[in-house]
């Protein structure tokens, strides 16, 4: 005898509600029903799945290791009723979608009217993270697919290419090197340093295109940083020091009321790809390319107008 699909979900919501009678609320069933089909799983596993107690309940160490399980067969199950449903109708019905928040606030206000006028039945939700959770999140299943910046380590999933980015300098409107028509990785590395706080990977990847080292303040209190492009882009116009910005982020407008002059890299390769990625051997690959595809033609006419 197998597990049936009822009982890993009333495993999977015991072990995220901690209680049979929240559990059973949020399965919408009986608390004996639940706790019926918890009895009836661990009598096909052969071991108690969970410790009860007055404070609530602990999965046991076969519990975690059913949980782990379990969380794959759900999702591949959910994934099986979704393709089922929106079979030869790509972009329809629930998509979750990840984006990095240097990509966000820039690219999504141009695709999300087209693809609302393209597929009115798709219904988007949106998760904004930084790289490193997005990736964690689609492989665990909670994401269909994320809009992220490479390089980055993308084992274990596919992508397809959006654009290229080019990294261009932001300088203070009063700087003396914005009397030149570009700048130099050299030039920039003797003056003070402002970038995204650690996590973003548009911090590693200005760093990478100009050969640079991470700043290091000379005092206790470290570098500045930011958390995130406008208040980067606040400081350097406040004078505060130089940094990196995307030149999609410059495009749609985020230095315009700020005292920042924005120049040319001239470094070998000084841009970041923007891809949309999914598990491999996810169902949702064909509609991870399609909207790759619609984020490409987007940037396209706007590079045109």
């Amino acid at each position: 005898m197998l597990p049936t699909i009822r009982q890993l979900q009333y495993l999977k919501l015991l072990a995220e509600h901690g209680a049979f009678g929240r559990a059973a609320e949020a399965a919408h069933v009986t608390q004996p029903t639940l706790s019926a089909g918890i009895q009836e799983l661990e009598r096909t596993l052969g071991a108690p799945v969970v410790d009860r107690a007055r404070t609530g309940v602990i999965l046991t160490g076969v519990g975690e290791a059913a949980l782990r399980r379990a969380e794959t067969i759900l999702n591949e199950a959910d994934e099986m009723v979704q393709e089922a449903k929106r079979a030869g109708q790509p972009l329809t019905g629930r998509f979750r979608l990840g984006v990095i928040p240097t990509v966000a606030p820039f690219l999504l206000p141009r695709v999300l009217p087209l693809l609302r006028l393209r597929y009115p039945d798709l219904r988007l939700f949106l998760r904004e993270d930084l790289t490193g959770r997005l990736i964690t999140a689609l492989k665990a299943g909670q994401l269909d697919a994320a809009l992220i910046a490479l390089p980055y380590d993308t084992a274990g999933l596919e992508t397809a290419h959006v654009a290229e980015d080019e990294l261009v300098a932001a300088l203070p409107a009063n700087h003396p090197l914005t009397r030149q028509a570009a700048t130099t990785p050299e030039a920039l590395e003797g003056e003070e340093m402002i970038l995204l706080e650690d996590g973003h990977c548009l911090r590693e990847h200005a760093l990478a295109a100009c050969g640079l080292k991470p700043p290091r303040a000379s005092g206790d209190d470290g570098p500045f940083a930011a958390t995130s492009l406008p208040t980067l882009v606040q400081m350097v116009g406040s004078g505060l020091g130089v940094s990196f910005l995307p030149a999609m982020a410059v495009e749609a407008g985020l230095t315009d009321q700020a005292a920042v002059t924005i120049r040319p890299l001239a470094a070998e390769h000084p841009s970041r790809e923007i891809v949309v990625a999914w598990r491999a051997g996810s169902s949702r690959a064909p509609e991870g390319r399609l909207l790759a595809e619609i984020m490409s033609e987007v940037l396209d006419q706007t590079q045109l107008a």
